[in-house]
């Protein structure tokens, strides 16, 4: 049963990177929902790794962002605590910019 419910979560984080890879607006609808979930703050940078997995993988974000790829490793996990010059650049490198709006 668990490796049942695992392959049906893969196949679903799959689907959602394979649409953040392909529809730029759906990207930005996604982080935008993570940031206004401020219950869980963990899941911007859920929202940010899976983006960055859509755009070539962290490693090739982190190098587009001028960022160390280590130190994006670190940013994003679950234990992370970027910075909002880590988060702006990353959003940058995958074509997106993080706004303020009114509430």
């Amino acid at each position: 049963m668990k490796l049942k419910k695992a392959a049906a979560r893969a196949s679903h984080d799959e689907a959602v990177i394979n649409r953040l890879r392909k529809d730029s607006r759906f990207a930005a609808e996604y982080l935008k929902a993570a940031i206004e979930d401020d219950e869980e703050p963990q899941v911007l940078l859920i929202a940010l790794r899976r983006i960055a997995e859509a755009h070539g993988g962290l490693a090739q974000v982190a190098r587009n962002a001028g960022i160390e790829r280590e130190s994006l490793y670190r940013a994003l996990s679950g234990r992370g605590n970027p910075r909002f010059s880590t988060l702006s650049a990353v959003a940058k490198a995958v074509g997106l910019r993080l706004t303020v709006e009114p509430v």
